[in-house]
């Protein structure tokens, strides 16, 4: 059912204006059991995972939820699974080693031009994947770094200005586009002073779960501080509803590059037929397909990983099966803190003499002249 028709089923008093309000979405977020019994037919396993102890919490806004109705991938990234306290070797809660090289708090510096900026630990969705989920949603801040928002901030602009190098700021969260108008005005233009940084980049999943957070005021606030890019995350083409379609064009209009950051997930998008619809359907809002993530080894995340193999299977079943900007980089963000490293299928089968023999698409054998002549 579309959103108009879930609304009528399940909040039958909400008014226009509320519904499309990203306001009223956040106030009336779905978290307890009995809201979400309301609405699903509950599995045993969501029942009793619903019920646990110490559980990552669960906040879905009204919008998302008439996207998961419908779709069972879309509901398992939403829905608590009892995996989740299932804890696996190699599984942490700190997968990619973000708190070593936390400078400041708040601030994460480990790539020689670039920063993670941790602007809050607040999203309007909890995907129950997500890397930092022993942050977000659980007033988790230590007691060493209990100060204000502002004054986290300011230690981080100061970081950054006393650091030259840095010419890249990656602004996430949580959910930094959770953030009131003002507060996103504040910390863009702080940003935009410092003279060494280049680029100001937000990673959000807004468009997807509060596309009514795209208001004309927003994106006036983020135009005056371009260069200014989006990483968004789209997970399945159930998500380009005509919402998200209009927020992403309100964006792309508004001078914003946007790209897609898709983790590959277990029974949500692991076959290049779903991939390959979500690629094509981003490409018509002028997102651009850039990375395909292997899930980050969070605790309690096994259920969720597909094998690496799998991965290049279907990156294989793409290739050539499809346009070229419909394709993401295939990677894994290192588990302690590596960085990344992109996965390719291997299109090299040997050499014969002086060239060498190459594999298609289609499975075909080629030889490439692969020598250099004296100049």
């Amino acid at each position: 059912m579309n959103s108009a028709e879930f609304r009528k089923k399940y909040f039958p008093n909400v008014l226009d204006e509320d519904w499309n309000d990203w306001k009223w979405q956040m106030r009336n977020r779905v978290t307890s059991y009995d809201q979400l019994s309301k609405i699903f037919d509950l599995t045993d396993s969501e029942k009793q995972a619903l019920t646990m102890d110490n559980a990552f919490p669960v906040a879905i806004t009204p919008y998302y939820l008439s996207v998961a109705i419908d779709c069972s991938s879309v509901r398992r990234t939403i829905l608590p699974n009892p995996q989740e306290h299932n804890i696996y070797p190699g599984e942490t809660n700190d997968p990619l080693g973000e708190e070593p090289a936390m400078k400041v708090p708040g601030l994460v510096h480990r790539y020689p031009d670039r920063v993670l900026f941790l602007t809050t630990e607040y999203c309007s969705t909890y995907c129950r994947y997500c890397t930092r989920s022993r942050l977000v949603g659980r007033n988790s801040v230590k007691p060493s770094t209990c100060m204000s928002k502002k004054q986290r901030w300011e230690e981080a602009f100061k970081y950054i200005r006393d650091h030259k190098e840095i010419r890249d700021v990656l602004v996430s969260g949580g959910d930094p586009l959770t953030m009131d108008d003002e507060s996103i005005d504040y910390l863009l233009s702080n940003l935009r002073k410092i003279e060494h940084v280049e680029m100001i980049r937000i990673g959000s999943k807004t468009p997807v779960v509060l596309p009514q957070r795209f208001t004309p005021n927003l994106l006036n606030i983020i135009k005056k501080y371009h260069p200014v890019y989006f990483s968004l995350h789209f997970t399945h083409p159930s998500e380009l509803t005509p919402e998200t379609n209009k927020a992403c064009n309100m964006i792309a209009d508004a001078g914003i590059i946007m790209g897609s950051q898709t983790v590959l997930l277990r029974n949500v998008n692991d076959d290049a037929k779903t991939l390959k619809q979500l690629m094509h359907k981003l490409l018509l809002v002028r997102c651009r397909p850039y990375y395909l993530f292997q899930c980050d080894p969070i605790e309690g995340s096994a259920h969720f990983r597909v094998k690496v193999e799998d991965g290049l299977k279907i990156i294989d079943e793409l290739r050539g099966y499809t346009s070229g900007y419909a394709i993401p980089t295939y990677a894994i963000d290192i588990p302690g803190g590596g960085g990344k490293i992109v996965l390719t299928p291997n299109h090299v089968i040997g050499k014969d003499g002086d060239f060498l023999k190459l594999r298609n698409f289609e499975g075909k054998e080629y030889l490439y002249p692969d020598y250099i002549t004296e100049v």
